[in-house]
């Protein structure tokens, strides 16, 4: 492939609208952008991919320009206007298994809002910080019996455990990130942080008093 093209291809995937092409190799083929869509719905990537109709068709016209995508057929019926459908170029092809491999092997930096929240939690009273944590484990636990409830549906629908992996690692990670909360909440809960904490603020009240 050549450097510049998978230049380009990287900065459109990474970006925001771009994800969406996450389902290229399956969904792409023989796709209009609103079917595409409403394949996305249908198969639940959309949890997983963020996007809305007006970002997916710019995304496939940046595609067809970089020529990995061409026009296959147009289609017209009595409901709808004309329609085009795209299908991959073998340079599609290669450029999203291209993409897929770097995705799968190389670990890529991630920005979760939570550890920004993380990282400035001494800013909220100890028990505050406690009871909001504990708001939070309700939610990760309706998530989780969401997505449980998913999987077993999908499970008895003889869907292929393959097809259902990132719900699974979902699950994996929301259930990792319960245990790392209570054990949070308990050493935030600890007398010797609370202690700390009320020096902490005592101090910066202090200094904003005196204009330190």
């Amino acid at each position: 492939m050549r450097p510049e093209v998978f230049s380009f291809s990287i900065r459109l995937l990474a970006g925001g609208a771009g994800v969406v092409v996450n389902g290229l190799g399956k969904h792409l083929v023989g796709k209009h952008p609103h079917d595409m869509a409403r394949r996305f719905k249908q198969t639940g990537k959309d949890r997983h991919i963020k996007y809305n109709h007006g970002s997916l068709y710019m995304v496939v016209e940046q595609l067809k320009k970089a020529g990995f995508i061409a026009k296959q057929k147009a289609v017209r019926d009595s409901q709808r206007p004309e329609r085009t459908v795209y299908a991959l170029t073998a340079d599609g092809r290669r450029e999203v298994h291209g993409w897929m491999r770097e995705l799968v092997a190389r670990p890529q930096r991630e920005y979760p809002i939570f550890l920004v929240a993380l990282s400035l939690l001494a800013m909220l009273p100890p028990k505050e910080t406690v009871d909001l944590l504990g708001q939070r484990v309700e939610a990760l636990a309706e998530e989780v019996a969401e997505i449980r409830d998913t999987v077993r549906s999908a499970t008895e629908q003889d869907v292929p455990w393959i097809f259902l992996i990132e719900e699974e690692y979902r699950l994996a990670t929301l259930k990792t990130e319960q245990r790392f909360i209570k054990d949070l909440m308990e050493s935030l809960g600890a007398p010797d942080y609370v202690r700390k904490w009320n020096e902490w603020n005592a101090a910066m009240q202090r200094k904003t008093r005196s204009g330190a």
